[in-house]
């Protein structure tokens, strides 16, 4: 998935006789259409999480789109099969591809370094002697960060339009790399958005005329592209936030092979079944190749192959893609055993994604996501001035409610501002986290307090005149990256908040389940910080031992979480 700047903060056999009668249809080995549409039901109207979803599915029995939802909030019309879509990350498959047909046309080689096909003047980092190649791009084993440094967008909305190749090649010159190449996946932007540069200069044609000439022409894919006809603007659908408001479309110029493609559901349907065999293409040996080679990504049952992610569980192995943009989601997976390919397009950059419909609907073993319903509703504008305030918890932090128009915001000590929607007349709650809060008033007067329901648990914050205190300043600090793998792993304060710390780049990151990633800062070796919002972690581990738990110091209060020990399935 294509990374963005952050805004989500943690708010709390026998023979038949020739005239026998007539047997009913083999049922699909992908779920009904009449299943799908229930879910993507759900996922729209219930739990609000798009705007509008397509579904393409392929089995033994044939091929079939499934559609709910509309183009945009104004506009009805039904989506369908050749409805556009933005497809972000997924265009890493096609980048990937492209080098695995480069590679059977030997105009490339897995192994070539990536130098070889940049300006002479670009200076591309080693490590310990060992050059970044083709292959580590690909499978994202390059050592290259998740972002460039140098990547500061002018419009958060559409944050690699102003990115340019001449600053890419001007952070290539000046990184330096953290480990060695080849010998851990860490998921990047960057890498795949090179791989892209790379082989377009070497076919001698901009990504897009690559992807054309040697993907999109051969298989038949009219409708895979970067750069728009008149005709498709008119079925592009609208990319919303994570919040459901109208948002930009995304532009990658110079990281196109990163997530720049846009495509139906009916193009990459065709694209699965050349995959699956289905349909038979020059480019079989290519694609066999993808997944010829593949490595282990420390996550549990998951390997990386050249461009794909294959999971296994019970058995199955699911090949697999996904992608986001700020206003889209996409995923694409198959089967090659049970010959079923999954396609989900949705039309809305929400927490919840569509991943696990994809992954459901080719493994009904995988389950979907459990949302919490929210409905807005209309409630009289007059209403709003009554919640308008500050409310400070027993924690001390303050939530500050103001009023925008016809639309109220809470912004808590340290964090950014958010919407907050109506579902009653005194209950309001986020789209962009798991959270609502209810104020507590008699009759017309002002409300004396608020109630937070989050995690579980109902905090109440009463009103004040008191100022939210400012927010305390921490400093970074340089430590050795290698501390960072002592604090990997999955941490868990209760049954519904879980924390994931990861490494990227040499880079910490944390993670509660259903929230955006944000960087983690040092201030020690075992003190960090958010630079988004007013929450700090110091991690519990003695010597050199693997951490052992953490601390989350976030609104005056500090949370223990206890490092899960993951087992190995059979131990």
């Amino acid at each position: 998935m294509l990374a963005a700047p952050k805004i989500i903060a943690f708010l709390f056999a026998a023979a038949l006789p020739l005239a026998a009668q007539a047997l009913p249809a083999p049922a699909p080995a992908v779920a009904p259409d009449a299943e799908i549409r229930k879910i993507l039901a759900e996922r729209v109207d219930t739990a609000q999480q798009s705007v509008g979803i397509v579904v393409g599915v392929i089995d033994p029995q044939g091929r079939r789109i499934v559609a709910y939802g509309s183009l945009a909030k104004d506009d009805k019309r039904r989506l369908d099969g050749d409805t556009v879509f933005e497809i972000g990350s997924v265009t890493k498959v096609f980048t990937s591809l492209l080098l695995a047909d480069m590679v059977e046309r030997k105009e490339v080689a897995l192994d070539d370094p990536v130098a070889k096909y940049l300006p002479p003047d670009v200076k591309v980092p080693e490590f310990n002697g060992h050059k970044i190649t083709l292959q580590s791009l690909a499978m994202q084993t390059s050592g290259l960060p998740r972002l460039p440094s140098n990547l500061k967008p002018k419009d958060p909305a559409n944050p690699y339009a102003d990115y340019t190749v001449e600053q890419l090649y001007q952070f290539l010159s000046t990184y330096a790399l953290m480990r060695d190449i080849g010998v851990k996946y860490e998921y990047s932007n960057l890498g795949p958005g090179l791989l892209g540069n790379a082989l377009a200069r070497r076919a001698g044609m901009d990504y897009e005329a690559l992807v054309r000439s040697r993907i999109a022409e051969p298989l038949g894919l009219a409708n895979t592209r970067i750069t728009l006809s008149p005709e498709m603007k008119e079925r592009l659908a609208v990319g919303y936030s994570a919040a459901l408001s109208p948002t930009s479309g995304w532009d990658l110029p110079a990281l196109a092979g990163a997530g720049a493609l846009r495509s139906t559901a009916n193009d990459l349907l065709t694209f699965l079944a050349a995959n699956l065999g289905y349909t038979k293409t020059p480019l079989e040996p290519a694609m066999a190749a993808m997944l010829s080679i593949h490595r282990l990504t420390g996550a549990p049952g998951m390997e990386a192959a050249l461009g794909w992610l294959m999971s296994t569980s019970g058995g199955k192995t699911i090949v697999w893609h996904n992608g986001g943009t700020g206003g889209y989601r996409s995923f694409i997976g198959f089967n090659r055993a049970a010959r079923t390919g999954v396609v989900v397009l949705s039309n809305a950059g929400t927490v919840a994604g569509i991943d696990d419909i994809g992954l459901h609907l080719l493994d009904p073993q995988t389950a979907l996501l459990k949302i919490e319903p929210h409905t807005e509703v209309a409630i009289d504008p007059k209403l709003l001035d009554l919640y308008v305030g500050r409310y400070e918890l027993a924690t001390g932090a303050i939530f500050t409610v103001t009023r925008e128009g016809d639309r109220l915001f809470a912004q808590l000590t340290g964090q950014q501002k958010y919407q907050v929607h109506p579902e009653s007349d005194r209950k309001f709650f986020y789209r962009v986290v798991d959270a609502q809060m209810t104020f507590e008033t008699t009759g017309q007067q002002p409300a004396t307090a608020l109630i937070l329901h989050q995690h579980g648990r109902d905090q109440r914050a009463t009103r004040t005149d008191r100022e939210p205190p400012p927010p305390k300043q921490h400093k970074e600090i340089s430590v050795d990256p290698k501390l960072f793998e002592r604090y990997v792993g999955r941490y868990v304060l209760n049954a519904t908040f879980q924390m994931t710390v990861s490494v990227e780049g040499g880079h910490l990151f944390a993670q509660v389940t259903g929230q955006t990633r944000f960087e983690l800062f040092a201030e020690s070796e075992r003190d960090y910080f958010i630079k988004d919002f007013d929450a700090q972690i110091t991690f519990e581990a003695q010597g050199q031992a693997p951490a052992t738990g953490l601390i989350l110091h976030q609104n005056g209060k500090d949370r223990h979480a206890q490092r899960v020990i993951e087992v190995p399935a059979g131990t």
